[in-house]
């Protein structure tokens, strides 16, 4: 498919900057680009590509303005980020336009009591147990487990080999990527007189919300009591462990390899770095922004940005880490200013002068 740079900057609302007849056949990154991609310019660490790319078309943002000549057609948009994963999103649904995956791909298990939507995709090998209800539109892809009396929405997509334990609740449009695994067994473990540890039933669930996005090989711990939440619009990475009672807030953002313990509460339009380690039984604001490897272990107030472990406000972590950086140098300037005192105190003992 060919579209000029003036077609694609209506369907952007955008303003053209050079050829509005340029062509542009294919997406790439603007490292890469060649004659007939259209690219986009979003992190100014990337500016200098924008003078040495051969791409026809780039996505820039209304108040770019180049420092050097360039040889590409620009396109000026608010978010060149949005527009960007939006040509992205269209281009996905051309390639895939004529798929034809419907119906129960055999073999498979569905149990009798289990109903089915319309226009509904099982692909083979899937469990679907008693009661399961399965909403219109969905994907439902190989070797999956549904476990009884779960319930998924409409148009949610659910990729090869995740595991959904019994008495979940998905809601619609949601995205979950293979090998994930949904209400496993809380963490919760009783320490008795003779060091053992009596296991504590978990009779809770999961509930998952509309429009959310969960990685591959994440784990979403069912509640001990009541449920376990993925609010409306939150997207969780790879690699991610959810804890039992956990409540992840509206439309926030959790990159992988993160941990959050029991109990605790994200906050909406939170924004969580790789490999986060966050305590159980806390309260982090909404808004709350934290720096990837950081350590939590309190309270935090709306719209704070912490880093470090343990964690600090962000202004005194970066002046923590320039004091990090000279600790080397500390320590040698200490070594000779002891080894001056020694040489003193000597002297001192030498000489009989005396100490006041």
């Amino acid at each position: 498919m060919q579209f000029t740079a003036e077609q694609i900057s209506l369907f952007l609302n955008g303003t053209v900057v050079g050829d509005s007849a340029a062509m542009v056949g294919e997406l790439a990154k603007i490292e890469n680009g060649s004659e007939g991609a259209l690219c986009f310019l979003s992190n100014p660490k990337y500016e200098s590509y924008l003078y040495t790319t051969k791409a026809s078309v780039v996505i820039v943002s209304n108040d770019f303005t180049p420092s050097q000549p360039i040889t590409c057609t620009l396109i000026k948009v608010k978010d060149p980020y949005s527009a960007f994963s939006l040509l992205l999103e269209k281009y996905n649904e051309a390639l895939n336009q004529d798929r034809t995956e419907a119906g129960i791909t055999q073999p498979c298990y569905i149990h009798p009591t289990a109903k089915i939507g319309k226009n509904v995709f099982i692909g083979a090998f899937c469990s679907i147990e008693e009661n399961v209800v399965i909403g219109d539109n969905c994907r439902i892809y190989t070797q999956i487990y549904l476990g009884s009396d779960t319930k998924i929405g409409e148009g949610t997509t659910i990729y090869a080999g995740v595991k959904v334990y019994n008495r979940s609740v998905i809601g619609n449009r949601v995205t979950i990527h293979s090998n994930t695994v949904i209400g496993s067994d809380g963490f919760g473990f009783a320490p008795q007189a003779d060091g053992t540890y009596n296991k504590i039933a978990q009779i809770g669930n999961v509930v998952i919300e509309d429009d959310v996005e969960i990685g591959a090989n994440t784990t979403i711990d069912r509640a001990t009591m009541g449920s376990t939440f993925i609010r409306k619009g939150a997207k969780l990475d790879n690699l991610i462990q959810i804890a039992h009672n956990v409540d992840v807030g509206a439309h926030a953002v959790v990159a992988a390899q993160t941990g959050i313990s029991g109990s605790t509460k994200l906050g909406e339009n939170s924004v969580v770095g790789g490999q986060v380690g966050i305590a159980g039984h806390l309260v982090l604001a909404k808004g709350t922004q934290i720096g990837a490897q950081a350590g939590i272990n309190f309270n935090t107030e709306e719209n704070k940005q912490w880093h470090g472990s343990p964690a600090q406000p962000l202004k005194e972590w970066m002046r923590s880490t320039v004091i990090f950086k000279k600790l080397p140098e500390v320590d040698k300037r200490i070594r000779v200013l002891e080894a001056k005192i020694a040489e003193l105190t000597a002297l001192i003992e030498k000489t009989g002068i005396r100490q006041e």
